[in-house]
């Protein structure tokens, strides 16, 4: 494999995904561009493991969301493991998925089924019962060498910068909008009722706890006059 065009193709990457406009946009962009990048791979996703339960976040080829699905209904798979692993390690990789695989004794049948040949994965976040892992899918066994494997570490570990400042970004974007909500629901209250700013702010604060809805939902409801402001 030829490092130095690799290195190359990796801060390109690096620049595609922070120019990408939200997290979502962020993951198919790592899945896509990661087909593209390694030798052998035919597909591409990002599961979630939330409470135990599979999400996919992003897909790009074939197998990769019936795989997903799959972990999900039998409780087991090599992303399950990786989730459960205590030990630190953060990637999995398995050369060849049509040899048995005692494991997982009904998933990797089904996964042959499926076409998959070989796999592998990096975990990209883990946060109390979350799991994110960025996993990979070729039809030919053998295709995930060593050096393959050092390749996907790689792409995920510019992945995960990627994706941890696409969460932030919409975080703060979720927050700005949050904080407008609630400035122009005072502005309201301020205006309506003759309000000082501390005031308005405890009126909002009170129908929150009274009504038990976070406070930017009842700023949008006092904006829209579907709660009462008393």
């Amino acid at each position: 494999m030829d490092w130095r065009a690799f290195a190359a193709e990796m801060a390109e990457l690096a620049r595609h995904l922070l120019a990408q406009g939200s997290t979502q946009e962020t993951l198919d962009a790592i899945a896509e561009r990661g087909v593209e990048l390694l030798d052998g791979c035919d597909a591409a996703g990002v599961l979630a493991l939330r409470k135990g339960r599979a999400v996919t976040l992003a897909a790009y080829g074939d197998m990769v969301e019936e795989s997903d699905r799959l972990q999900g209904e039998l409780g087991e798979g090599p992303c399950f493991d990786a989730a459960r692993r205590s030990n630190g390690e953060r990637l999995f990789r398995i050369t060849d998925l049509t040899t048995s695989q005692p494991e997982w004794p009904r998933f990797a049948p089904a996964a042959r089924e499926l076409g998959v040949g070989s796999m592998m994965g990096f975990l990209l976040y883990t946060r109390d019962d979350d799991f994110g892992a960025l996993n990979f899918y070729s039809r030919r066994p053998g295709a995930f060498t060593r050096e393959m494997e050092t390749a996907g570490w790689l792409l995920a570990s510019h992945a995960a910068v990627a994706l941890a400042s696409a969460r932030t970004v919409d975080q703060l974007e979720h927050a700005l909008d949050t904080r407008h909500a609630i400035g122009e629901a005072m502005g309201i209250l301020r205006e309506r009722h003759h309000l000082s700013e501390d005031a308005a702010f405890d009126v909002l604060k009170r129908i929150s706890q009274t009504h038990n809805v976070k406070l930017r939902d009842v700023a949008q409801s006092i904006r829209t006059r579907a709660v009462p402001e008393r």
